[in-house]
């Protein structure tokens, strides 16, 4: 045998996690499927042998002529990502194995001026186009982006205003939304920085200030968005707020009724 095969690794490399489970090191995944199926069988023989419950497998685009043969061995896919798919496979019965992300995850801004106009779009793209269906701005949040700036986001990028957050005024949660996952729609109540409209033509056909009282009487608005704005203007709603035991600053929300956010502050002071 000559020395270079004496010393290729005669398995995949990978880390074992708090939940026994294999987390195996992409960067270790040979580009040779030939290669790979004689890798596999012998990982996995390791894996079993070490207690390990389940493997995570994340096969690279470039890599995916690997992905037959991780399915011959048994693997399944989880979620995919536009540069990667992500397989697991149970090495015992009942490992478990969490599903990926279950629902979509939306804001939308009640912006309401000095005159008491609210700011409101009607979409380019839409079932009926014989009249404006008045909704508020909104739309999904970004990775990584946090509910406040994608609130304030959204109403910049479709309207043109600036805005600042107030308060969580209410959300609404829906199954059956999209590829069978669930919708959570949080509603924020935004206060203008600005009025002049810049209108995003791509995806907002109409976009204007109107009267609030016309808003909550037209024929021309969804009573689920007639809902939502009566609810931003309710004396009760949800302030940002702030918990000693939350670790890693920048990355958690924590939305409270006011009371409790005084009293903590009281507390601590």
């Amino acid at each position: 045998m000559a020395a270079g095969a004496r010393n290729r690794p005669m398995s995949l490399a990978g880390t074992i996690n708090q939940y026994e489970g294999v987390e195996v090191d992409p960067t270790s995944l040979p580009e040779s499927a030939v290669r790979f199926a004689e890798l596999l069988p012998t990982s996995l023989q390791e894996w079993r042998q070490a207690g390990c419950r389940l493997v995570w497998l994340k096969v690279p685009l470039a890599r995916a002529p690997l992905i037959p043969t991780a399915v011959a061995e048994g693997f399944v896919f989880h979620h995919s990502k536009p540069d990667h798919l992500m397989m697991t496979l149970s090495l015992v019965e009942d490992a478990y194995i969490p599903h990926y992300a279950s629902h979509y995850i939306g804001a939308g801004g009640v912006v309401i001026d000095e005159q008491e106009r609210l700011l409101v779009v009607s979409e380019r793209y839409r079932r009926d186009n014989s009249w404006p269906h008045w909704k508020l701005p909104g739309g999904a949040l970004h990775q990584g982006e946090s509910l406040v700036e994608a609130a304030i986001r959204e109403v910049r990028e479709e309207t043109g205003v600036e805005t600042r957050f107030c308060h969580l005024a209410a959300f609404r949660h829906w199954h059956g939304y999209r590829y069978g996952k669930s919708d959570i729609y949080m509603v924020c109540r935004l206060a203008p920085l600005s009025t002049d409209i810049r209108k995003e033509d791509r995806e907002i056909d109409r976009c204007e200030w109107m009267p609030l009282r016309t808003y909550l009487e037209t024929e021309q608005v969804h009573e689920f968005n007639k809902s939502i704005v009566r609810a931003a203007l309710a004396d009760h709603h949800l302030v940002p707020g702030s918990l000693p035991t939350m670790s890693l600053p920048g990355k958690h929300e924590f939305f409270c009724h006011p009371a409790f956010e005084q009293a903590r502050s009281a507390e601590s002071n």
